[in-house]
């Protein structure tokens, strides 16, 4: 892996990255194909088309199905689907926040009940970097706990030190499959992440804790998972800076453009979140006014594209009263523009994103879009 700053604007940066499956610019925003798909009947060639550069799966359920010892048989995840660029993981350690129902966290690892068909897997920091070995992503990310937002700080406290413990265990167990004659990849990255809920100085310990382990890239999690935006952008504030400039940064499952701006101001590179597939399935598209509504009666006559001079699939041939009559009509191509409208204003943004910061004019740029976005609201 190779990560160059190409041009800095206060704490944005503008970033280039090498990586054995193709280039990657940052500020960049990971399409989510939770299941090794983009839901919404978005193909990999959709993706090619309004410029995808990194996709974005999951090691818990792809390990649930097909099974990554399938995925692996079939060439890795990126020949399953049959995509040439980047592919990231996570490791799975969402899920022990997310199924928090379904599962017991002990030092070992994390016992989940498959929230399929309810039967037992278990999964620690080994078998989350062997299944991902055998997805064989670019980035693998460590697997870690993902502690409430607002969690009792004892908790918390021994929460991150059995991550840091994972972690070591993450990095162990990578070192010895890159080395195996049967892996696909041998040159798969892992990033560690940074936990800690909203306490600054667990948050900061951790940070340097980490940043001495010489991983290819470090992640800020545990966010958006119960805190304000301003808690949020606080703990950026806090904790990045402690995280090795050298190398990039990701704020996982965030989020909405405003977030991402916000966060782009305080030098994060990588991001991703189901925000613009989740939205576009339900008819919810985002413009540079604003986000709208298309099931809204106000559009059964409009004739204009979601977003006049955008070239996304959807915005180039059909109206807004086409598409709201689709989705009314509960036909999936209604859903599926506008997913990849959303997902094109996602990747268009991160190109002005990574312009702005040349051009060594990033705030105004935020400040403008920002301001836009309120049009609508």
């Amino acid at each position: 892996m190779e990560y160059k700053i190409i041009k800095k604007d206060g704490l944005a940066k503008h970033a280039h990255m090498k990586t054995v499956h193709g280039e990657i610019e940052t500020p960049v925003f990971m399409n989510v194909g939770t299941v090794a798909a983009i839901k919404g009947a978005v193909s990999t060639e959709d993706l090619e088309g309004i410029g995808t550069q990194v996709e974005l799966s999951n090691t818990y359920h792809l390990h649930v199905r097909p099974g990554d010892e399938i995925v692996k048989k079939l060439g890795g995840i990126r020949k399953f689907m049959n995509w040439n660029r980047p592919v990231l993981t996570d490791s799975g350690g969402f899920q022990v926040f997310s199924l928090a129902k379904l599962r017991k966290i002990k030092e070992e690892g994390v016992y989940f009940n498959s929230h399929i068909d309810g039967r037992k897997i278990f999964m620690g920091p080994e078998e989350s970097m062997q299944i991902q070995s055998n997805l064989a992503s670019t980035i693998a990310m460590a697997f870690d706990e993902c502690a409430p937002a607002k969690a009792e700080r004892a908790y918390v406290k021994a929460s991150v030190e059995r991550t840091t413990r994972w972690l070591k265990r993450c990095q162990d167990k990578m070192r010895e499959l890159n080395m195996r004659e049967d892996t696909i990849n041998k040159e798969q990255l892992l990033f560690g992440i940074n936990q800690g809920a909203v306490y600054d100085d667990i948050r900061t310990d951790h940070a340097k804790i980490i940043a001495d382990m010489e991983l290819d890239g470090y992640a800020v999690g545990g966010l958006a998972v119960g805190e304000t935006h301003e808690e949020m952008y606080h703990i950026l504030e806090v904790t990045v800076p402690y995280l090795p400039q050298e190398k990039p940064t990701y704020l996982m499952g965030v989020g909405t453009p405003e977030n991402i701006l916000e966060a782009v101001d305080r030098g994060v590179d990588f991001f991703d979140c189901v925000y613009p597939s989740r939205n576009g399935r339900h008819g919810h598209v985002y413009t540079n006014k604003g986000k709208l509504n298309l099931f809204n009666a106000k559009y059964e006559l409009d004739e204009r594209p979601i977003e006049e001079g955008c070239d996304c699939p959807a915005c180039r041939r059909y109206s807004r009263a086409y598409i709201r009559h689709l989705l009314k009509a509960k036909e999936m191509l209604g859903m599926r523009l506008c997913v990849l409208h959303n997902l094109s204003f996602y990747n268009r943004m991160m190109g002005e994103i990574r312009e702005a910061i040349d051009q060594g004019r990033y705030k105004e740029y935020k400040r403008e879009k920002i301001e836009g976005f309120k049009e609508n609201s």
